[in-house]
């Protein structure tokens, strides 16, 4: 991971731990998080999350029900952070939901492209 990035991430993290606290939506961001990677395939290791539950055509649907909360209350945030990517920035948010929770340490994995606009 390069350098700007890996501090962008840490960066990041910390805000993302304080709204997180003090908002008491951990289990949005987790839910966020969990349904952009949904499109995983173990097997064939493609897909994932490319960011792309910003766009009003993933939150439309019916299973993505009550995410567009999420993605505003982290928009601020994420706004700050350019250099991140949605996909990696979403599951950033779900790896300190966990932390918050009492969870154990989730390994975070960056690397996610940008998504493209729908």
């Amino acid at each position: 991971m390069r350098k700007d990035y890996s501090k962008a991430v840490e960066k990041a993290k910390k805000k993302l731990r304080s709204l997180i606290a003090k908002m008491n939506c951990a289990h949005l961001s987790l839910c966020l998080a969990w349904y952009s990677a949904g499109t995983f395939g173990v097997k064939t290791k493609t897909d994932g999350p490319f960011g792309t539950m910003r766009y009003s055509a993933e939150l439309a649907h019916g299973a993505n029900n009550g995410l567009d909360i999420a993605v505003r209350l982290l928009e601020p945030i994420k706004e700050q952070f350019p250099i991140l990517s949605y996909a990696d920035f979403y599951q950033l948010a779900g790896v300190v939901s966990v932390a918050i929770t009492g969870g154990p340490e989730v390994p975070f994995h960056p690397g996610s492209e940008p998504s493209i606009v729908l």
